[in-house]
């Protein structure tokens, strides 16, 4: 991300501050409390960003299943596949690392799916809290294990 054109938003929510950024036409990240996030000019005023707050607010309060957000995901082809299959996910579904790559065509390529899937930048919109393990474990998520929980059990709450 060019910090330069950049503008972030932090917002209270159930799992801690969620730190937002923005260029001026797209959402470009949605950090956890736990993920390392860039740097930018705060913008307490930004559309983009009040957009964002107001439709995670509405998530978490289970008023909200899906997002209306224009995204932009910078990432490597395979990347951008697998977080394009991350939105096709349902709310309040999940999906293995290996049923996630067979979906996009790459049915030996789990591995390369949670690698993709760990560096997702626009964690909860790109829902990939809804990736878990073949045996149904709860596999590694970049805001920890208890956000994971905490966002799965809240889909299945308001679904």
């Amino acid at each position: 991300m060019n910090p330069d054109n950049l503008h972030t938003l932090e917002i209270a929510s159930p799992l801690g501050q969620l730190r937002l950024f923005a260029d001026d036409d797209t959402l470009r990240g949605v950090y956890l409390p736990a993920q390392p996030a860039p740097i930018a000019a705060t913008s307490q005023h930004h559309p983009i960003l009040l957009r964002t707050a107001e439709q995670l607010h509405e998530y978490f309060a289970g008023a909200r299943q899906q997002f209306d957000i224009p995204l932009h995901l910078e990432g490597s082809d395979f990347q951008r596949r697998v977080w394009q299959a991350l939105r096709e996910i349902p709310f309040a579904a999940t999906r293995s690392y290996a049923e996630l790559a067979a979906a996009i065509d790459h049915p030996r390529a789990s591995r390369a799916v949670g690698a993709a899937n760990g560096k997702n930048p626009i964690a909860i919109i790109v829902p990939c809290h809804r990736v878990i393990g073949s045996d149904g474990s709860l596999t590694g998520y970049a805001g920890g294990p208890p956000a994971k929980r905490w966002l799965l059990d809240h889909e299945t709450r308001s679904a």
